[in-house]
């Protein structure tokens, strides 16, 4: 039988073994790189709805634009990293800024749809993916 012998270059190796070092903080450090793409698009979406195409004067407060913001780091039961981009509660008033939100995006009876979060989801997909490609690559000197 042959035998045959492959060595990685030792620069491989290197790199390889500095991703398995800091394993978890590398992934927080590059979820909260995409996490920082997806929220600015979330805060200037909400931004440009927030008392636009109302019948009467706004009344906003500033308190859902406050607000957003955007978790740590958690690992669920799976083992999976997840980061959340939403809204702190509650409001001054003890209304729900959820509620808010959702009223916002959605409409109701006599108020129309204005969808900020859907939007930014869609528009800071491919600008997130390659904000996090950029970090893991920084993160593994590749």
């Amino acid at each position: 039988m042959a035998k045959a012998d492959i060595k990685m270059p030792d620069e491989f190796l290197e790199k390889l073994s500095r991703l398995t070092k800091d394993e978890d903080g590398m992934a927080e450090r590059v979820l909260n790189a995409g996490a920082e793409v997806v929220e600015a698009k979330v805060r200037s979406n909400l931004a440009g709805v927030i008392g636009r195409g109302t019948k009467e004067e706004s009344r906003s407060t500033g308190q859902l634009l406050s607000s957003l913001g955007t978790s740590g780091v958690k690992l669920d039961r799976d083992g999976n990293h997840n980061v959340k981009i939403g809204f702190a509660e509650p409001r001054r008033d003890g209304d729900s800024n959820a509620k808010i939100a959702n009223i916002l995006e959605y409409g109701r009876h006599g108020q129309p749809a204005k969808p900020f979060l859907k939007p930014a989801k869609t528009a800071s997909k491919a600008a997130a993916i390659e904000a996090m490609k950029r970090k893991l690559e920084e993160e593994a000197g590749i």
